[in-house]
């Protein structure tokens, strides 16, 4: 005669998996995307008339990613490890140079008149361009205006931009402002 195997009660088992499913959903953190963190511009006033928004061509530096990843800085090609000095270079304009971005002298609390550029940087991307490289291009863009307001509040405060107090650091946002212009990607390479 055969044997009887005995038999191990199971019903139970989904009630307990399901109870450690919940356990494990609840006591887990996930990650949070976060994203760049950049300030839109304020609303334009709605009687401010449009011609008035014009900036000249030559206040405006252009940059340029292709879906090869290539970097096209105001016409030219250029390699990103170059692309912080000569957006400091365009911001500073210390040679007067006709070329680069034109000055508007300000009377700014603390630091008196100050020559402030009018430059704009205009980042454009094609939408084949990859991520990594549309973050080399940005971190590089925010570490020139990082570097030029930390030389500022060095030479005003005795401290880096980024130990300054809130007031303080308005202060040399006025003096240097992040005008970073990002426009619609676009589909150049057909990709």
């Amino acid at each position: 005669m055969a044997r009887k195997v005995p038999e191990v009660n199971a019903s139970s088992t989904a009630d307990i998996a399901f109870l450690l499913l919940i356990f494990f959903l609840m006591t887990t953190t996930m990650n949070v995307d976060t994203g760049l963190t950049r300030m839109l511009p304020p609303m334009p006033d709605p009687n401010q008339k449009q011609d008035d928004v014009e900036v000249k061509r030559r206040n405006i530096f252009s940059v340029l990613i292709n879906k090869s990843d290539k970097l096209l800085v105001r016409g030219e090609p250029m390699e990103v490890s170059m692309l912080k000095d000569k957006t400091k270079e365009f911001i500073m304009n210390p040679n007067n140079d006709p070329n680069l971005s034109e000055f508007e002298e300000k009377d700014i609390p603390v630091i008196g008149k100050y020559k402030v550029s009018k430059g704009v940087v205009s980042l454009q991307n094609d939408r084949g361009t990859s991520y990594e490289m549309y973050m080399k291009v940005q971190n590089e863009l925010v570490a020139a205006y990082n570097e030029l307001r930390d030389e500022l509040s060095t030479s005003v405060y005795g401290k880096p931009f980024s130990k300054l107090a809130k007031e303080e650091q308005e202060t040399i946002s006025k003096a240097i402002p992040l005008k970073i212009s990002e426009a619609e990607p676009k589909n150049v390479g057909g990709k």
